[in-house]
């Protein structure tokens, strides 16, 4: 479920105060290309407004953010760099777009401006795949993101779905919301949805004050990101697990055959490796950003947070990708527990027919001096039948060999079983009779026979 409060395509809006009522969010049809813009402008002291994408600075107190979604397509990462051209040219340079655009982890100043970014490499149209990269100055920054950032952006305040009062769903609604009771009713898929957040939604953000704001707002609702796919992500694996377990064989072999468990620790690879470039990157942009003047020190902390946020969720993707390869390997075991099964029973039908083999093979010899072969021979008319009463006998003295041990387990377990039950009986008759004997209070020793 998302939130998203728009106005209509192309229509731009003067600067209104942001009061409860009046927040809204444009997108500007400047590209030719499939891409969202998002321009506002804040003015210092906890209000926001729309504005127009000139990719202006702002003056004195205020600052302008401007923002960037690239479609998560199969686009190469030269049409991405088109993208931002369209949009982002002029003011910005080459070296600006391609320090944006690029793959992999990076923090440093490009044309006097401070610029990070978190590019993953792998394929845009995947979900684990990350792109948040970031140009910084005094009064502007301009961010570019693949695909939605939930949390990101900016909505009006008091339309948040986590503000109403719930209500219970009745039959009767036809699975509508509706109010009832003073409450509104919320539906059980979307119940489903919000039990996954790990953050509030658009409406509930507090709007920058600054510039150090705004910067660790984007960085907190990045990690809030990666902390949505890490739940997702055990919340699909608990669900696997319990399938696993009620599941049979028609399941596993399912599972095997698809590679699910092996997809899933390759997506895991990648999680990792967005964490690991976040790692890399945003403790620079906390000591490059320490530097400014215009960085505010609770800033600087709240970095600091957001940076060992990171770790801890590193550390989690770790026990996910562990309980993987667990599932895996046991899934894996059961293979090959099917295959030496089904290599068991072959084994068995070729010990119990290669006597036979062996006895028809010596009968079919086109020799002379092979017994009961002469068919024209009234005296050996029985010969057929002698045949297959030496194969019957040889096949029961087979089945003996392997049926001998188990049997053989049975009656000793049993002989055990009913020494153990004599042993019993008589230890009890003879606590008895002792106890009969030395009457109360009186003591004996001595040890019970076990």
């Amino acid at each position: 479920m998302e939130l998203n409060h728009i106005n209509g395509e192309g229509e731009e809006t003067d600067r209104e105060p942001s009061l409860p009522n009046n927040f809204r969010e444009n997108r500007f049809p400047h590209s030719r290309y499939p891409v969202r813009q998002k321009a506002y402008i804040f003015d210092g002291d906890g209000n926001y407004y729309n504005k127009e994408w000139d990719l202006a600075e702002g003056r004195g107190k205020e600052f302008c953010w401007y923002h960037v979604e690239l479609p998560k397509g199969n686009q190469k990462l030269s049409q991405s760099a088109q993208y931002l051209i369209d949009v982002l040219c002029p003011p910005l340079k080459l070296q600006d777009i391609l320090s944006l655009t690029s793959n992999g982890p990076f923090c440093g100043h490009v044309d006097g401006a401070l610029v990070f970014r978190v590019n993953s490499p792998g394929p845009a149209s995947s979900k684990f795949t990350f792109r948040i990269a970031a140009r910084i100055t005094e009064n502007s920054v301009i961010t570019v993101s693949l695909g939605r950032v939930p949390r990101l952006g900016f909505s009006p305040a008091n339309e948040s779905l986590l503000s109403e009062i719930p209500a219970v769903e009745s039959p009767s609604y036809g699975g509508r919301e509706q109010k009832h009771g003073g409450g509104i009713v919320i539906r059980e898929h979307v119940l489903d949805f919000l039990l996954t957040m790990n953050h509030s939604e658009e409406a509930d953000n507090p709007v920058p004050k600054s510039v150090s704001n705004l910067v660790v707002h984007i960085i907190d609702t990045h990690v809030d990101h990666l902390q949505d796919v890490v739940t997702n992500l055990e919340i699909e694996l608990d669900s696997v697990e319990f399938e696993l377990d009620r599941g049979g064989f028609a399941l596993k072999k399912q599972m095997l055959d698809d590679r699910r468990f092996p997809k899933m620790h390759i997506d895991l690879q990648r999680l990792l490796q967005v964490i690991a470039h976040g790692e890399q990157v945003f403790p620079r942009v906390k000591q490059n950003c320490s530097s400014k003047d215009w960085f505010a020190p609770e800033d600087i902390n709240s970095l600091e947070e957001l940076i060992g946020r990171l770790r801890r969720l590193k550390e989690n993707v770790g026990f996910i990708a562990n309980r993987v390869t667990a599932i895996q390997a046991g899934l894996d075991s059961w293979q090959a527990e099917q295959i030496n099964r089904k290599l068991y029973y072959l084994s068995f039908l070729s010990i119990i027919f290669l006597p036979l083999s062996i006895i028809t093979g010596l009968f079919g010899m086109n020799v002379g001096g092979v017994p009961w072969t002469g068919q024209r021979d009234p005296e050996l008319k029985d010969g057929f039948l002698n045949v297959i009463l030496l194969c019957v006998g040889m096949l029961a003295v087979v089945l003996l060999c392997f049926i001998f041990p188990a049997l053989y387990s049975r009656v000793m377990a049993w002989q055990r079983r009913r020494a153990l039950r004599r042993s019993w009986t008589f230890n009890r008759k003879s606590f008895i009779k002792r106890t009969v004997e030395g009457g109360e209070g009186k003591e004996r020793g001595g040890y019970l026979r076990l």
